[in-house]
């Protein structure tokens, strides 16, 4: 199944306790690359997100943004900082002694002393947040998938249009290649005549040189293996039992591109050389696309 590297998927998780927001957006890229954006708290769980997301993509750059806010009343705590106090106490003692004058601190004005008294979320167990966690995620993978396969149906169709256009290429080449030979075949009896006025053409030496030129520009096992390149290309796209399609167009356009640019080598025909660079044209299309498919 065809399916594109470039996606969007987003989920919402909210009870009475906290509120989870899921974000996947992904772009293309040779491998599986997969970078998570979340709270500290959860960078424990991130070895379980990473292995989440495994089960929907194969390939691309995958950025997940976490959010997440607790709900619940009392999720901050007062800290008493006793170091702190202490340090304070100590120092302003010495500054007493130092400096002649009244120790006169209290337990109020110390308790307003920067970090003494702290307030602070409360620490969450995340293991316990980890099911309604895994759940958002692949809610948000789930939509994040459909976007990649509307957009890879898309992407079928348009290379189904271009590898059917490349086939009338093909096509016409086959078509036109036998003419070279013929063509050649005139030119050089009609050099042979000029030459020779009304003397007789030695058969046996014309033939010789035409099956000499028709080896050197005969394109049929190019044209063979580019119809097989093609028609593996159609049944490879239209096959919903692979998973890693993308790397596997990808070399047979290489492969495509090779057999089009040894036609053009041989071509020794304008409406051939044409044809073989709109084949090329659309091949180099085919290969651009293909990069966006997973």
């Amino acid at each position: 199944m065809v399916k594109s590297m470039t996606g969007f998927g987003r989920a919402e998780f909210v009870d009475e306790n906290c509120r989870f927001t899921i974000e996947i957006k992904s772009v293309n890229h040779r491998y599986l690359d997969i970078n998570a954006r979340m709270p500290k708290k959860f960078n424990s769980l991130e070895g379980k997100i990473r292995n989440l997301l495994k089960e929907y993509v194969q390939r691309g750059k995958i950025d997940i943004y976490i959010t997440y806010e607790d709900l619940k009343e009392n999720n901050q705590a007062l800290r008493y900082n006793e170091e702190m106090a202490r340090q304070y106490l100590t120092y302003l003692k010495q500054m007493g002694e130092t400096f002649g004058v009244e120790n006169d601190i209290r337990v109020s004005t110390l308790s307003r002393y920067p970090d003494v008294f702290v307030m602070e979320d409360k620490e969450t167990d995340e293991t316990m947040l980890w099911p309604k966690l895994e759940a958002t995620i692949r809610n948000a993978a789930e939509a994040f998938s459909e976007s990649r396969i509307k957009e890879g149906i898309n992407l079928h169709k348009d290379l189904q249009e271009k590898l059917m256009n490349m086939q009338k290429y093909v096509d016409f080449i086959e078509e036109k290649s036998p003419e070279i030979v013929k063509q050649y075949k005139e030119k050089i009896e009609e050099r042979i005549k000029e030459i020779l006025g009304e003397g007789k053409v030695d058969e046996w030496k014309l033939a010789t040189e035409v099956t000499l030129y028709a080896d050197k520009v005969c394109v049929d096992e190019e044209i063979v293996r580019l119809r097989s390149h093609i028609k593996a290309a159609i049944d490879e796209m239209n096959d919903e039992t692979i998973d890693d399609v993308g790397r596997k167009l990808n070399f047979i356009a290489q492969e495509m591109n090779r057999e089009a640019t040894t036609i053009l080598s041989k071509a020794n025909n304008i409406d051939i050389s044409s044809v073989g660079i709109e084949l090329k044209t659309d091949i180099e299309k085919v290969r651009e696309q293909i990069q966006n498919i997973e």
